[in-house]
């Protein structure tokens, strides 16, 4: 069984241009704002516990621990409530006896 048939040859595609503009292009990219770092930059959070000046978080300030964890007793990340290395490792502490005298849920 022979395909005795020749199949036609593809027509050759054009090349593109090299540097085609595109139709939403703005032009050359330029860096905003200081130091060039793009469009966007967050704002960087600030310690609540260092703006209301609290020097040491006690297990007893249940106010204040319960804002820095979930509904669950999860305790929340620095980098989601903006707490200090220091005040987040008295957080930690606080909520750690909290759990064990059966104030604060485990899970």
């Amino acid at each position: 069984m022979e395909n005795n048939e020749t199949t036609p040859p593809k027509p050759q595609e054009a090349p593109r241009p090299a540097a085609a503009p595109h139709a939403y292009s703005a032009g050359p990219r330029r860096p905003s704002g200081p130091g060039g770092r793009g469009r966007f930059a967050p704002r960087r959070k600030v310690c609540r516990l260092c703006a209301e000046k609290i020097k040491l978080v006690d297990y007893k300030q249940a106010q204040i621990i319960k804002t820095f964890c979930t509904d669950t007793g999860k305790m929340l990340s620095r980098r989601i409530t903006g707490a200090c290395a220091k005040h987040q490792r008295q957080i930690m502490r606080a909520v750690k006896i909290n759990r064990n005298l059966s104030l604060m849920p485990y899970n």
